[in-house]
C-alpha cells in the first residue's frame, strides 16, 4: 500500500522514519512519499520537500515566509491528490497538518491518520473541531490525552505508547559508546558533563544558549556540551564555543548518556533526558518575557510546560519559563542538582521510574503501525 507522510520538524522526521520502518514490517509493498527529512529518507521512499523548508516559529517569521507556506501546502495538496495514497499520515505539526486534514476531507476519499497528535489540550482547543471532522484515527503518545479527547470531548483516540521510550531503548541496547570512548572522539576534557540542549531552532538557541552558558561559568569542574541542532552549521555555534563548550552533532543520546546534569529547552528532549536518568532544569527565555508570563497564567489550559511534569502530573523538573528564566534562577537550580548528596536529585530521579511506569513499554511504532496497515486492509477488503 501506498503511504503518504507529512513531518514539520527534526523530532517527526524522528518518529516517523521509525513508523515507516515498522509499517514496512507488516507491509511488504509499503511505498513511501512525504514531506520530511533525512531520516525518512535513509528508511525509503520520495521525499517531496525537506522539513527544513516549512519550519518557520514565531509569529513575525511566519508572516514574512507567508508566501511559502502557502506555495508548500498548495505543493502538498496537488501532490498527494496525483499520488493518491491509500493513507495519509500527518505527524504532530498541526498549523500545517490540520489544513492539509480539511482539505482532503472536503474534496477525496483518502483516509487521515494523525500519529502524534495536536497538542490542543495545552493551546487552541477549539481545534477539536477540526480533529473530530477531519481526522479518521489519532494515534496518541501520552497517557493524559485519553482523558482529554475521550472523556472531555467523547472523541476516541488509540493510546500506542511513547517512541521516545523505543528510541532511548533502542539505543541502550544498541552498544552505544563508553564514557570514555564518547569523550576522546569529541576531543572533549575529562570532566563530568552537563548537557545543554538550547532548542531545535536558531531564535530558540539564541535566547536559551547565552544564559546556559553563562550559568555554567559558575561551576568550572563541570564541561558543558551542547547538543548541536540538525540542520544548523557549526559556524553558528562558534560564538559561543569560547566560553569553554564543546558542541557535538548527532550524538544527543551519547551526550545525555554521559552527562551528570541537563540543561534543557522544553519540548520533547525534556522527556528524552529523563528517559535517561538525567536531572534537569527546564530552560524556556523568549522575548517579552513578562507578557509571555501573563499570557501563560491566563490562557494556557495546563499547568506545565515540559512533558515530564505533564506525564507525571506534578512538577518533577523545575521549569524556568520567560520572566523565570534568569541567571540567577538557573544557577540556584542546577547548583541544587549538582551538589553531593542532593536530595532534590534523588527525589527527581526517584520520580523519573514512576513516570516511566505510566509511559509503558517499547513499541510505540509497531502498535501504531500495526493498527494503521489494519484498518487499510479492512477498509480495502470491504470495498471488494
Amino acid at each position: 500500500m501506498k503511504y503518504y507522510l507529512i513531518v514539520g520538524e527534526a523530532s517527526g522526521d524522528l518518529h516517523a522514519s521509525n513508523l515507516m520502518k515498522a509499517i514496512k514490517a507488516v507491509d511488504n509493498n509499503a511505498e513511501f512519499r512525504f514531506f520530511g527529512g533525512d531520516l525518512m529518507s535513509a528508511v525509503g521512499g520520495e521525499r517531496v520537500k525537506h522539513y527544513r523548508e516549512l519550519a518557520y516559529m514565531g509569529f513575525i517569521p511566519v508572516l514574512l515566509h507567508l508566501r511559502t507556506i502557502f506555495s508548500n501546502m498548495s505543493l502538498c495538496k496537488k501532490d498527494i491528490v496525483a499520488w493518491q495514497p491509500d493513507a495519509v499520515i500527518l505527524v504532530d505539526y498541526p498549523g500545517f497538518n490540520l489544513s492539509i486534514a480539511e482539505f482532503l476531507h472536503k474534496k477525496t476519499q483518502i483516509p487521515v491518520y494523525y500519529y502524534i497528535s495536536p497538542k490542543i489540550w495545552a493551546w487552541k482547543e477549539y481545534r477539536i473541531k477540526n480533529i473530530k471532522r477531519d481526522i479518521d484515527e489519532l494515534f496518541s503518545i501520552l497517557p493524559f490525552e485519553i482523558e482529554f479527547f475521550e472523556k472531555k470531548h467523547g472523541y476516541r483516540i488509540n493510546y500506542v505508547g511513547n517512541p521516545c521510550v523505543d528510541a532511548v531503548d533502542a539505543f541502550l541496547k544498541g552498544s552505544p559508546a563508553t564514557r570514555e570512548e564518547f569523550l576522546s572522539a569529541n576531543n572533549i576534557p575529562d570532566r563530568p558533563v552537563v548537557a545543554l540542549l538550547a532548542g531545535s531552532r536558531k531564535q530558540e538557541i539564541t535566547a536559551n544558549l547565552p544564559l546556559m552558558l553563562e550559568a555554567m561559568k559558575s561551576y568550572p569542574e563541570y564541561r558543558p556540551i551542547i547538543a548541536g541542532a540538525p540542520g544548523i552549521d557549526k559556524e553558528f555555534y562558534e560564538p559561543y564555543l569560547k566560553e569553554g563548550a564543546s558542541v557535538v552533532f548527532g550524538k544527543t543520546y551519547d551526550i545525555l548518556n554521559n552527562s551528570h546534569a541537563a540543561l534543557v529547552t522544553s519540548g520533547t528532549a525534556t522527556l528524552e533526558t529523563a528517559l535517561f536518568n538525567v536531572p534537569q532544569v527546564v530552560c524556556y527565555a523568549t522575548p517579552m518575557a513578562k507578557l509571555y508570563s501573563w499570557l501563560k497564567k491566563h490562557f494556557l489550559k495546563v499547568r506545565f510546560v515540559s512533558l515530564v511534569n505533564l506525564i507525571a502530573g506534578k512538577e518533577v523538573v523545575r521549569e524556568l519559563v520567560a520572566a523565570d528564566m534568569t541567571l540567577a534562577n538557573v544557577k540556584s537550580e542546577l547548583g541544587k542538582l549538582l551538589a553531593p548528596d542532593s536530595k532534590e536529585r534523588a527525589a527527581m530521579l526517584g520520580e523519573y521510574s514512576r513516570m516511566m511506569e505510566i509511559l509503558g513499554k517499547p513499541g510505540a511504532s509497531e502498535r501504531a503501525a500495526s493498527k494503521i496497515v489494519s484498518l487499510l486492509q479492512s477498509k480495502n477488503s470491504n470495498k471488494v
